[in-house]
């Protein structure tokens, strides 16, 4: 469990030259800064760090593992999550949730002493990503199995609507007003009304193979699609309109927007993390490579350390990846 720090590999000069003269006086230095073991190689999936208790929460495949973000220390874990894919926090009602792809159920804990309050039955088949929509208190399971979207109502765990999609959904975000959705296998954004849980649109990602992770931008209204094909989509949020494209790294899988730097992250399973500036809404410089190891596909982003934690198996054990400006 103890973190073992490592040599960084600085990328900021690389970064400075890739900047517009307004940008580059002040370029973004990321690099590997520890690696913590966290014990014999098991399934993981998605991973997400509550803000106001510093933990990091991770999915062990049949549990979930919560972790000091600080210093990697467990603080604890939740049982009994068969095929834990997801984790997402509802901070004013202070509960956590998980999405448990095997059971096809939802795990609704206490976030101040991680208890289990219940478990709820999704009506749908392998709930995977999962997003809690606060202006609305709505959760939300995208069901890869059924190509569905399961709706509920978060306080009292009603389940209060389904919505068909059409195809594979993977991550989603949200605005307050809608609910952004990539659909893997039709190569497509869904965006949902989060007020009458109706898809309006089906947008196209032309040029963008197999969308996993998504990223949002809602200032300037833009998702960010990472694509099997080595490319990161930029989405006009209001309009669907393809706006740029970048290249990244292989086998992207999960997406950050960091508004406080104007940075977008991708973590690829061949072992990088995509670091692309956004120098405005419709123009990006060309993405720095940051070596992490391979498999470390999925990744939490801590905005207070700008921090990004990323899971891999490393010589057969569980081992977290902290990279950091």
């Amino acid at each position: 469990m103890k973190p073992v720090l490592i040599k960084p590999f600085l990328v900021g000069a690389a970064l400075a030259a890739c900047l517009s003269p307004a940008t580059a006086a002040e370029p973004v230095h990321y690099a590997v800064q520890q690696r913590w073991d966290l014990g014999p190689a098991t399934r993981w999936d998605y991973l997400a760090i509550d803000t106001q208790r510093n933990r990091l929460f991770v999915t062990r495949g049949d549990r979930l593992q919560v972790l000091d973000a600080a210093s990697g220390k467990s603080v604890g874990e939740i049982p009994n999550t068969a095929g834990v894919h997801g984790v997402v926090f509802a901070q004013d009602l202070k509960l956590g949730f998980t999405s448990n792809g095997r059971a096809n159920t939802v795990t609704v804990f206490d976030l101040d002493t991680l208890r289990v309050e219940r478990e709820l039955a999704v009506k749908g088949a392998n709930p995977d990503a999962i997003l809690y929509e606060p202006a609305t208190r709505k959760l939300y399971t995208f069901n890869g199995k059924s190509k569905d979207v399961s709706v509920f109502d978060a306080a009292s765990g009603k389940q209060v609507a389904t919505i068909p999609v059409g195809g594979k959904p993977e991550f989603a975000a949200t605005d307050g007003k809608r609910v952004y959705v990539n659909i893997e296998d039709k190569d497509e954004i869904v965006a949902i009304d989060a007020a009458t849980d109706r898809v309006l649109s089906h947008w196209p990602l032309a040029g963008c193979d197999e969308p996993s992770g998504l990223a949002l931008d809602t200032a300037h209204a833009r998702l960010f699609s990472v694509c099997g094909n080595r490319a990161m989509m930029v989405t006009d949020s209001a309009s669907g309109k393809v706006v740029a494209r970048i290249a990244i790294g292989d086998h992207p899988d999960a997406a950050h927007y960091d508004a406080g730097t104007a940075t977008v992250f991708s973590s690829n399973g061949a072992g990088t993390l995509s670091v692309v500036r956004q120098l405005d809404a419709d123009h990006y410089a060309p993405a720095v490579e940051v070596p992490t190891v391979k498999g470390a596909r999925t990744m939490a982003f801590d905005p207070a350390s700008r921090r990004v934690f990323l899971p891999a198996v490393v010589d057969k054990t569980f081992t977290m990846v902290v990279v950091g400006p």
